[in-house]
């Protein structure tokens, strides 16, 4: 429910806001996106107890812009009790900007660090691939092999060093 909420706001913002106002208010909705990972500010949004004034202007006063569709936009979510969704609503907006640019972010998942040469092989035969462009980035974890992730595209590439292991005894076998 709360995923189709934000694709309406979403919507609503890129119907009525073009490329350069887009672009301000997701730099704006990305800032504010920040504060939300603070425990006492979310305690703040979702109090029952504290006006939706003072959760109007405390949220305004954390961010610099004064572009009115920003301003009328958090207005208009906090009159609806939604300031809760802004987390979801920026990273809707990340997914929709990806779309409109053909740009796409992903993430590699390895016990190794790649060379920036490795990554961009990967990055243009993936961009081939998906005719789009794809951004990798390394992310170092414990997974025994590469994981290439692009969420956007709903793409899991993996190759797992246990699993060639298996399958290589599995090939000997049925050949003995």
């Amino acid at each position: 429910m709360s995923h189709a909420l934000a694709k309406k706001y979403v919507n609503a913002l890129v119907q009525g806001c073009n490329d350069n106002e887009l672009e301000e208010v997701y730099q704006a909705l990305m800032h504010l996106s920040q504060a939300y990972k603070v425990e006492k500010f979310n305690t703040i949004i979702l109090s029952p107890n504290i006006s939706k004034l003072d959760k109007e202007t405390f949220v305004l006063s954390l961010l610099k812009t004064t572009d009115s569709k920003f301003v009328n936009f958090i207005k208009f979510l906090n009159s609806n009790d939604r300031l809760k969704y802004v987390p979801l609503i920026v990273k809707e907006l990340a997914y929709q900007r990806a779309l409109k640019s053909n740009t796409f972010e992903g993430t590699i998942s390895t016990n190794f660090t790649m060379s920036e040469a490795q990554i961009k092989m990967l990055e243009d035969n993936f961009s081939k691939k998906f005719t789009a462009k794809i951004q990798l980035k390394n992310v170092l974890n414990a997974y025994p092999g590469i994981k290439v992730e692009i969420d956007d595209l709903g793409v899991e590439v993996s190759f797992s060093v246990e699993r060639l292991k298996a399958q290589m005894s599995e090939h000997i076998l049925k050949a003995i």
